[in-house]
């Protein structure tokens, strides 16, 4: 298992690499963005711990741009920030886990396996490809197609399908989508669930005549054909 630690701290950064070296874990650090976002986008990793705060190129850039690059790594951040606010950006902007500092590492190593998990195994008991119309998702391969064309997701992403394909036709609620993508008893009136619903719905349903992803106004989001 590869590890990426972009921490600009070297006691917490020498604290993790120690850390996870000590699970198994082959860790690649860096202390400041730019050379974080350089090993993000070059080498594939299991997991990414990023920290928000760093030099030259900030935490959320950087997650920003390996979304944007269609890398999928699971990343939880790092942070002395602790409000809700910051929080609902980070996991808006393509985090997967928040952890506040100061933390634990046995509370930080048990995120790193909850996402790791979610990344590589399924949310429900099903074997098989999942399918709704010629959307198919494939839990075990972690791939998804459209009328045949791959579409790459990331873990939130990939969650948030495989979550909706296995209700096919109910209408979820933000709170239900809270509960079982993001494992956080948010708010159910921010806005964290409808910018990845809108980020899903660019790559599932852009570009094709029907459209799959459905939102019904003060209920939730549903996945039919229409």
């Amino acid at each position: 298992m590869r590890a990426l630690v972009v921490e600009d701290d070297p006691k917490i950064a020498s604290f993790l690499a120690n850390g996870f070296g000590e699970t198994g874990f082959v860790v690649d650090s860096a202390q400041d963005g730019m050379r974080g976002l350089e090993l993000a986008l070059s080498q594939p990793y299991d997991v990414a711990i990023i920290d928000l705060m760093l030099p030259k190129i900030d935490g959320l850039s950087i997650i920003e741009k390996m979304r944007a690059d269609k890398i999928a790594t699971p990343v939880i951040i790092l942070s002395a920030k602790d409000s809700v606010d910051d929080r609902i950006r980070g996991l808006s902007m393509g985090g997967d886990d928040y952890v506040p500092k100061p933390f634990s590492f046995g509370e930080l190593l048990a995120r790193v396996q909850a996402v790791m998990r979610r990344s590589t195994t399924s949310l429900g008991t099903e074997q098989g490809p999942l399918r709704v119309g010629d959307l198919e998702l494939d839990p075990w391969k972690r791939e998804v197609r459209r009328d045949g064309e791959v579409i790459a997701l990331h873990a939130r992403e990939f969650a948030l399908l495989e979550f909706l394909m296995r209700h096919p036709g109910r209408v979820l609620s933000k709170t239900a989508i809270l509960e079982n993508v993001y494992d956080y008893n948010f708010d159910p009136q921010t806005n964290v669930v409808d910018v990845l619903v809108h980020r899903l719905r660019k790559k599932v349903d852009e570009g094709f005549d029907k459209k799959l992803i459905h939102t019904l106004r003060g209920m939730g989001y549903v996945l039919r054909e229409d």
